[in-house]
């Protein structure tokens, strides 16, 4: 367990991480039922901790993969994150009490149509190294896993890889780029995490937001 740092000690209440993109623009209306709203608009604005109408309660906002470091390490005390986020994490200080079911997608193998995913040395592209592994292996399958950071959908078409791993929404770039969803591998949705330490420092603070963002989901 790491200890948490000095600036969260200092402000005494409670810190939440989210990251820039569709998870903030999901998950303000969700902390808006729960009563959480931030004083300044996040689209707007180029601060990254945000001030909200609660005076013990403050918004952080970080790089997605970012999100279970901050919670992990106590400079937050929770953080919302993807599962996709959380599956790849290889930390282990943290809770996860409860999915928020919003920027709701799928993390699936794609390459070209008819692909065999059986193959001697198939080679997968992707950004989702340890999850990539794991579902292959489970698989029986032998993969060479091949890291990359964007433009996943360049690897088969230029021979880097057979297929990807990569999340999947609508599908559209996939179809776009000639390829298709291969395989299944996870339903991913956004989940709020909880670091150790804090819901025990925190635990009747952190229990009432996890009761309302809880509500506000079923709502």
């Amino acid at each position: 367990m790491k200890d948490s740092s000095p600036n969260a000690e200092e402000h005494g209440g409670l810190t939440i991480a989210l990251s820039k993109g569709r998870i903030l623009q999901d998950a303000l209306p969700l902390l808006a039922r729960a009563g959480v709203r931030p004083m300044q608009d996040p689209s707007r604005s180029r601060k990254l901790v945000l001030t909200t109408n609660q005076p013990d309660l403050r918004l952080l906002v970080v790089r997605a993969q970012d999100v279970p470091t901050y919670v992990e390490y106590g400079a937050a005390d929770i953080g919302i994150a993807g599962k996709d986020v959380m599956m790849e994490y290889r930390g282990d200080g943290l809770y996860e009490p409860l999915d928020l079911n919003i920027a709701c997608c799928r993390l699936v193998v794609a390459g070209r149509p008819g692909t065999p995913l059986g193959s001697p040395r198939l080679r997968v592209a992707t950004k989702y190294v340890h999850t990539t592994r794991r579902y292959f292996a489970a698989q029986g399958i032998q993969a060479e896993v091949i890291k990359l950071y964007g433009s996943m959908e360049l690897a088969p078409l230029m021979g880097l890889a057979d297929v990807i791993v990569d999340l999947v929404d609508t599908g559209n770039t996939l179809r776009a780029n000639g390829l298709a969803a291969l395989a299944h591998v996870a339903d991913i949705s956004s989940q709020l995490v909880v670091n150790k330490a804090a819901m025990k420092m925190k635990h009747a603070r952190i229990k009432r937001l996890i009761a309302k963002l809880a509500r506000a989901v079923r709502d």
